[in-house]
């Protein structure tokens, strides 16, 4: 499962630089419409809806047959303030409370008048989704968990609940997972594309790219140059390899990286040109995450870690926006997940480094211990366990209905991957750490677990449990693991402005008809990811710039008709 074997491997869309128009009206156009969405995912269906809801004619381009990263995901909305899914598990939730959390997790990534803007409009974005089907439920799982079972859809998704600290504001649950069996982010998408499908004035043309901006010598983008696989036995191809690529990528990501290599060469061969007139363009085609040398240019520590996504998270859509004058920042932002919980006995041991040291509380969210062990720790680490933590994680692992990707990494690792030691100095001889520093740090760990109170980490004491019951295992969490992937995404995208998500150029100002959302952007999910962040900013950013786009289409036929009058 290993995935960095094809490291420095690019399949991703190449972009050009801009053809400039001297004059639009003696242009060639193959198609015209209002709205042109390049990604046909969260962000890209939510931006077409409310972009046609608007009044505006909409074309979506989509590089394969839509969902991408948002498809694959659990489909967990990030959302607060006193959802009636809140109200009705028992949780008194406000927008004040949940902006005081998210304000610590975003930090600048955008201003806290947007933060609050977010926070204040979370119960609208969920009745929005509601009005399209979207089904949400109330149910909380006992404990905390990475990914809640199917009879659970309301849960802690981020730190709020982490550690025995005195908060301002009483935690609330956030992560609202959508309704469905397994990972339910298909059903999610499914729904928003089935009211997409159900618009008249939106039509989709998949098995196609952007691959070059259309410009007015004054800059302003006025359509697209857009390469679609020729319909028939190169569609059908290229849509077959595509879908065994992210089928395999999984278990087997060599054989789905010769499978791209395959339906990469199928774009370059066989795609025919059309050319697309629009009054605005909005870029959805998510973050660039299976772009190998863009991830090497701005993150190179990453690059060992499992590609968590899609084939179509290139960072087309960011170099597109590059290409028109537009600015990315926070490119370097990955989120890798380091989930230690379930099994819930392992989030009750010691994490280390590779000399030994405790560096994080291990009862945090995923991201935030795969942020710590990948930032600052080299990617490397080790979860220190005893006989009896060991024994009770089998226990969870078979007998505690967990999901198949919780409990089948875990009981291979502690089964077959563990390294044991009947002493800690024997353990520590076998992981290849200084034994006076190990010895030191599960001293320090077990006192503050017979005391149940960590000064150092601030772990709550209900997950402190003192390491005394000999044997010692050590089971390698390291983001380069085997068995083990740590799942990464890229955060960073173009810089936007916050109430339209306009594309800004160097000076700050707006790159004309052009507007970019979810992971395209810099936006809510930017600085640290809490599970469902993403997701809800997909919806939120998406829905923005539809209305910002949508707006500008309206405002230059009104011109037109003056102009003609």
């Amino acid at each position: 499962m290993h995935d960095s074997s094809s490291a420095q491997q690019d399949f991703a869309t190449p972009v050009d630089a801009p053809l400039v128009v001297d004059d639009p009206a003696r242009m060639r156009w193959d198609d015209v419409c209002g709205v042109l969405v390049a990604g046909f995912g969260a962000a890209g269906a939510c931006a077409a809806l409310e972009a046609a809801a608007a009044g505006a004619k909409v074309r979506i381009v989509e590089r394969f047959e839509g969902g991408g990263a948002s498809a694959k995901s659990g489909g967990v909305v990030y959302a607060g303030g006193g959802t009636r899914y809140q109200t009705e598990a028992g949780y008194d939730d406000t927008p004040e409370a949940m902006f005081a959390y998210l304000q610590q997790e975003i930090g600048d990534a955008v201003s806290a008048a947007t933060l609050a803007r977010f926070c204040e409009g979370s119960v609208d974005m969920l009745r929005w989704l509601e009005r399209f089907g979207v089904r949400f439920a109330a149910s909380v799982p006992p404990r905390k968990t990475s990914y809640p079972q199917n009879r659970y859809y309301l849960y802690y998704s981020g730190n709020e609940a982490v550690g025995d600290a005195v908060r301002e504001h009483t935690p609330a649950p956030r992560g609202h997972r959508v309704v469905g069996d397994g990972m339910s982010g298909r059903v999610l998408y499914d729904t928003l594309r089935r009211a997409v499908e159900a618009q008249p004035f939106i039509d989709t043309l998949c098995h196609a790219s952007i691959r070059r901006l259309v410009t007015d010598r004054g800059g302003r983008v006025i359509g697209a140059q857009v390469w679609q696989v020729a319909p028939g036995r190169a569609q059908r191809a290229h849509r077959r390899l595509a879908r065994w690529a992210e089928r395999l990528h999984n278990g087997m990501p060599a054989w789905a990286d010769r499978l791209r290599a395959a339906l990469h060469r199928i774009e370059m061969r066989e795609s025919r040109l059309i050319t697309i007139k629009a009054d605005a363009v909005v870029l959805s085609t998510g973050g660039f995450i299976f772009n190998r040398p863009m991830l090497a240019q701005h993150a190179p520590r990453y690059l060992p870690n499992w590609r968590l996504g899609t084939t179509g998270c290139d960072g087309s859509g960011i170099r597109l926006g590059l290409s028109a004058g537009g600015v990315a920042t926070r490119l370097e932002r990955v989120s890798a997940w380091r989930f230690i919980n379930p099994p819930y006995a392992w989030a009750q041991g010691c994490v280390v480094d590779r000399h030994g040291e405790r560096f994080c509380n291990e009862e945090v969210y995923g991201a935030a211990l795969g942020h710590a062990m990948c930032e600052t720790r080299e990617g490397r680490a080790w979860l220190i366990l005893d006989a009896r933590l060991i024994k009770q994680a089998l226990n969870e692992c078979v007998r505690g209905r967990l999901w198949a990707f919780q409990s089948v990494p875990a009981l291979l690792l502690m089964l077959a991957g563990r390294k044991r030691g009947n002493s800690l100095a024997e353990l520590a001889t076998r992981i290849g750490c200084d034994p006076a520093v190990l010895a030191r740090t599960v001293v320090r760990y077990n006192t503050a677990a017979l005391n149940g109170s960590d000064s150092e980490f601030g772990k709550s004491a209900a997950m402190l449990q003192p390491l005394t019951y000999g044997p010692y295992y050590a089971i390698d969490i390291s983001a380069n693991s085997r068995v083990f992937p740590c799942p990464s995404i890229t955060l960073g995208g173009l810089r936007v402005e916050e109430t339209s998500n306009a594309v800004l150029s160097a000076d700050g100002e707006p790159v004309e008809g052009l507007f970019a959302a979810g992971r395209a952007a810099c936006g809510l999910a930017s600085n640290h990811y809490v599970s469902g962040l993403s997701l809800a900013d997909c919806i939120w950013s998406g829905r923005q710039a539809g209305r910002a786009a949508a707006g500008g289409v309206l405002a230059n036929a009104a011109h037109s008709l003056t102009e003609t009058d």
